[in-house]
Order: structure tokens, then C-alpha cells, then sequence
């Protein structure tokens, strides 16, 4: 029986990630807190006034760096703490500290890459990079695989997925999609497989690229998927430990 092993959200897309014990999620939203906030960059068009594909933020796929950020949310006071090994701890509210936080950013961003410019918040949709609003999945057994194959350790927090599960072999996730699973008290449709960037080549505890993630999932399967999307089709909680069921 496949069970939840970890719970993972990115409160800043792009920018960092923190762990839960449990969380409740609502019919057809993202994870609270989950890719709440976005940063724009220089080129970019997006206002904020909806949801926009990626390609109109920062992310780890074009700026390594950032894939070594951690972070932690003050629900309460409405901030986020970041941290990354050649930055000083950050606390700022994203609403208003836009300044702040750029000038902490500046130095991890290449000077040849469009430079991160605003954050944006679309009120009511965290900004996950489908265009429908996901949970996103991860089985540990296919992360096993996947060191196998490469001959290296291959850190889970590559792939930063909300839900990391274990209990059933490598690639059987695949098989769930089309298929609704029961997850503590909630339910989730799985949709679609996850198709992978660049981000996932970059050690995230260092920021730096040191693992050719992408070639190997060509090599091994003529394509880049890993994990899941999921949409939330009934609210309830999950939790570390809970049980995961196919009804």
C-alpha cells in the first residue's frame, strides 16, 4: 500500500521550499501556500490579474542558484523566511517587500539571464506551472530508480513535488492517471504525468547543475516525465503516514 512519506510546498515559486506535517486542501485549489507568489522577471507581461504560464518567471531551469533555497511561512504575519548558502537569511513580506527581496536575490541571478523584476500574486490560484490548479506527486521507488541509473545520489527535492509517497514499485504512478486516489480524508484525480526541465539538473543543496536528470529519462524512456499532476476533487487533510487508495 503506497503511504505519504513527506509534504512539501514552495511558497515563493522558484524560490525555495519548506516541509509539512499535514495540510488541508479544497476541492479544485492548489496546496495553501503552495506557489502563493511568483517573480516576474525583466521580459516578462505578467500582471498578476491571472495565471501565466513559467516562462514568465524566475525559476531554477534557467537560474540554478535558486534551486538551493529553503524556505519557511509565517502563516500569521503573512512573511516568508529564505535561506541559501551564499545569502544571509531573508524575512520579508512578499505583498510589500519587493525591493528587499529583490536586492537579496540580485547576486544569484547570471547577468545574462532577464533579471527578476515583481512579485505577483493572482488572489485564489497559486501559481503552479498547469494551467488548471495541481498537486503535484512523487514516488520514492522511481527516485531509487533513477540514482540507480545515473550512478548518483539523486536528492528527492530535485523534482519539488508537494506529496512524496512509497509503497509501490517505480513507475506504477503512471498507471494512476485517469484514476482517482484517496489521500487521508481527501481525494485527488490524477492527471497528468509531469514533464521535466532543466531545474532538475541542479544539486539543490548547492545550487549547481551535476546531474543529467533529463538525458537519463530520454535514454531510459524516449521522454521527460516524472511524477504527477493532480487536481483536488474532494477537500480533507493529509497527513505524513497517511495511507493512499485507488477508488
Amino acid at each position: 500500500m503506497a503511504q505519504v512519506s513527506a509534504l512539501w510546498r514552495h511558497p515563493i515559486k522558484g524560490h525555495g521550499r519548506e516541509a509539512l506535517d499535514s495540510v488541508s486542501l479544497t476541492e479544485g485549489q492548489t496546496m495553501p501556500w503552495d506557489r502563493r507568489w511568483a517573480v516576474a522577471h525583466e521580459a516578462a507581461r505578467a500582471d498578476g490579474s491571472e495565471w501565466v504560464p513559467c516562462a514568465s518567471f524566475s525559476r531554477g531551469s534557467k537560474v540554478p542558484a535558486l534551486m538551493a533555497i529553503d524556505a519557511r511561512s509565517d502563516v500569521d504575519n503573512g512573511t516568508v523566511t529564505l535561506s541559501h548558502p551564499d545569502r544571509p537569511d531573508l524575512t520579508f513580506d512578499p505583498d510589500r517587500d519587493t525591493e528587499t527581496f529583490l536586492d537579496w536575490v540580485r547576486p544569484l541571478m547570471p547577468p545574462e539571464r532577464a533579471q527578476s523584476a515583481r512579485i505577483l500574486r493572482v488572489p485564489g490560484r497559486g501559481m503552479t506551472d498547469t494551467d488548471f490548479p495541481s498537486i503535484s506527486l512523487i514516488n520514492l521507488a522511481s527516485n531509487a530508480e533513477m540514482a540507480n541509473l545515473m550512478g548518483q545520489d539523486i536528492s528527492v527535492l530535485r523534482w519539488r513535488c508537494n506529496i512524496h509517497f512509497d509503497g509501490i514499485p517505480a513507475w506504477q504512478e503512471f498507471d494512476w492517471i485517469g484514476k482517482t486516489l484517496r489521500i487521508g480524508t481527501a481525494t485527488l484525480s490524477i492527471r497528468e504525468p509531469i514533464v521535466r526541465c532543466l531545474a532538475t539538473t541542479a544539486n539543490p543543496e548547492t545550487g549547481q547543475r551535476d546531474a543529467d536528470t533529463l538525458g537519463t529519462l530520454n535514454a531510459r524512456f524516449g521522454h521527460q516525465n516524472f511524477g504527477v499532476y493532480a487536481e483536488v476533487t474532494g477537500s480533507g487533510t493529509v497527513s505524513v503516514g497517511d495511507a493512499m487508495d485507488l477508488i
